[in-house]
């Protein structure tokens, strides 16, 4: 039986779990990035210098499985008590629950740190990331028709929302 642990982001993880995001990057349309991420704008991404905000690492026996983080959903203080959730698991690990136990964890975390609702913005076609979202109670509440444009096509992108308090 494998054994699936959290562990804050330590620098050393960081080039990892940046490879893990461009994977997405290169072979999807699930990040709206068109070119790869350098070290330093990766870094910016999943180091939060306000300590309510934070990246943890996915381990499954010990081996680094990917990233989840609740990050500011916007910098106006009315939106505080409101966090975005962002997750990217390494492909090998898509679709065996890795994905619901982190979003699982990181709304205790996120409930701890007095949040009230959490947010993720997906695009409309990742269906994996989407039914992890709804099979964990997120609900759409919002469908923006061709925000983004990546590999010739227009992308929609879909919102969630789950009240966590």
């Amino acid at each position: 039986m494998s054994t699936l642990t959290f562990k804050p982001l330590e620098t050393s993880d960081i080039p990892f779990l940046m490879d893990i995001y461009n994977h997405f990057v290169i072979h999807s349309t699930y990040s709206f990035h068109t070119e790869p991420v350098a070290l330093p704008e990766f870094t910016e991404s999943v180091v939060h210098a306000n300590p309510r905000y934070q990246t943890y690492v996915i381990l499954q026996d010990e081996k680094l499985q990917g990233y989840v983080q609740v990050m500011p959903h916007k910098k106006k203080q009315a939106y505080d008590t409101t966090g975005e959730v962002t997750i990217y698991l390494h492909p090998i690990c898509v679709g065996k629950g890795i994905g619901s136990a982190s979003i699982q964890y990181v709304e205790e975390i996120a409930k701890e740190r007095g949040f009230h609702s959490l947010i993720a913005t997906v695009c409309a076609d990742n269906s994996a990331s989407i039914h992890m979202f709804t099979r964990n109670g997120y609900q759409q509440c919002a469908h923006y028709r061709e925000v983004g444009f990546k590999w010739g096509q227009f992308l929609d992108i879909v919102t969630f929302q789950k009240i966590i308090s």
